[in-house]
């Protein structure tokens, strides 16, 4: 129990850091219906607490309504869209309610947990964790339409060991196929190891041979991509893609800008330490499906599916240079040529960075069945018109990503760290 109790507040601790930064105003708004406040990203993760582990009597009878992102068994709530609009709790009374909540759960924990409160806590830990990363590509999509492009922290510089470095060629590497072993193992009455269920149940998939790229497409590679007119070509898109193209004007990842060169694409980029020169051996990310699926049929390749990405992914060890939150470098960096980026599989960039596109629906897994009670809606409801990415980003918690981990978004997201690794038939 007391690695649990340490967990919780690291955690926890971990979440008010991310929003040390911000002011009151920057907590309070909504930039877009798909991204919520800071605000409400502290508050909701306490709610979660309060509802599935402490129990009792609410703290506050509003925030129940208020607060519940999308259980419909637990009843009405705040629409999505307008979580901008709650000015009310004030940023100090969530403060104030995150520490009532953590005052209860470490009563709890010190008291004891039975295996079902346990197996909440620690699904409620990696359900923070994933509002961690969603504070980050909020606020950055908050303060990148704000036309001063504030700065969330200070500038910070690329390693030394990036910086003048030869471009890594991008290579190809073999995968065998096969009949392979996909997903996690199920976790056992106290929720430890912790997989979200859909992960689970481990299952056999067959697979003809393929490669993987040896990296993640680069903001060079890209910019060729648009400079051929690949925003200008129907025949690489999907009929969807190109319609959001037409639509919304597509001409380039989110957060580039042109500053003065007259050439299609963008010259400098807006991240979370403000804006700074494109540089092309960086991963491109802020791309949607379409456009990662677009570039990879320019490209003579295709995007890998989720079973190939994680048959490959499995045997890469997590290493400590992976540019994951804890480096703090909050943006993507280059696969270093001198080897130090790749595994002894030959794949660099596997964990962190960006999120990578497979071309696969997020649907279940053979023999899923979502849990009892309203903890059964966290992920199957949502397994339609979403497409499935893997790998974590510069903003994922080292201790959240694994190689059976699941992140899925709608085919048009831009505003997380998703980018391209390209794949095709052997």
């Amino acid at each position: 129990m007391d690695g649990l109790v340490r967990r919780y507040l690291e955690v926890r601790r971990q979440t008010e850091q991310l929003c040390e930064p911000l002011s009151a105003e920057d907590c309070q708004v909504q930039s877009m219906p798909d991204a919520s406040p800071a605000k409400w990203h502290l508050a909701h993760t306490s709610w979660f607490f309060e509802t599935f582990v402490v129990g009792g009597e609410p703290i506050a009878a509003s925030f129940g309504y208020l607060f519940n992102s999308y259980y419909e068994a637990l009843g009405p709530r705040h629409q999505r869209a307008a979580r901008g609009v709650l000015t009310r709790p004030s940023l100090d009374e969530v403060r104030s309610y995150r520490r009532r909540i953590d005052d209860a759960m470490l009563a709890q924990l010190e008291r004891g947990l039975d295996d079902g409160a346990h197996a909440r806590t620690v699904l409620g830990l990696a359900h923070e964790e994933q509002h961690q990363e969603l504070i980050l590509t909020d606020v950055k999509h908050l303060f990148g339409a704000n036309p001063i492009a504030p700065v969330y922290r200070q500038q910070q510089q690329r390693p030394a060991s990036d910086r003048g470095a030869a471009r890594d060629a991008l290579g190809w590497i073999a995968q065998p196929g096969g009949i392979v072993e996909l997903g996690a193992a199920a976790p056992g009455p106290d929720g430890e190891p912790f997989a979200f269920d859909n992960e689970i149940p481990r299952h056999q998939v067959l697979l003809r041979p393929y490669a993987l790229a040896s990296r993640l497409v680069t903001c060079g590679e890209y910019r060729a991509f648009i400079q051929d007119g690949g925003y200008r070509r129907p025949e690489l898109w999907l009929s969807d893609g190109w319609a959001e193209v037409a639509a919304s004007r597509l001409e380039s990842p989110l957060y580039w800008r042109q500053a003065g060169s007259a050439q299609p694409g963008a010259d400098e980029v807006f991240t979370l330490d403000g804006q700074r020169p494109l540089a092309d051996d960086e991963p491109v990310v802020h791309v949607s499906y379409y456009e990662a699926d677009a570039y990879a049929r320019w490209a003579g390749a295709r995007l890998p599916t989720e079973a190939e990405w994680e048959a490959a992914a499995g045997s890469v060890p997590r290493r400590a240079h992976d540019n994951l939150l804890e480096s703090e470098s909050l943006h993507p960096r280059p696969a270093r040529p001198d080897g130090g980026g790749r595994a002894s599989g030959g794949l660099a960039q596997v964990y962190g960075d960006a999120w990578e596109w497979t071309s696969s629906a997020y649907a279940a897994y053979p023999g899923f069945a979502p849990a009892a009670g309203a903890l059964g809606e966290y992920n199957g409801k949502f397994m339609c018109n979403q497409q499935v990415l893997r790998g974590g980003s510069c903003a994922t918690p080292s201790a959240h990503i694994r190689a059976s981990y699941r992140n899925f978004f709608p085919p048009g997201a831009r505003w997380q760290w998703s980018g391209i690794r390209l794949a095709r038939d052997a």
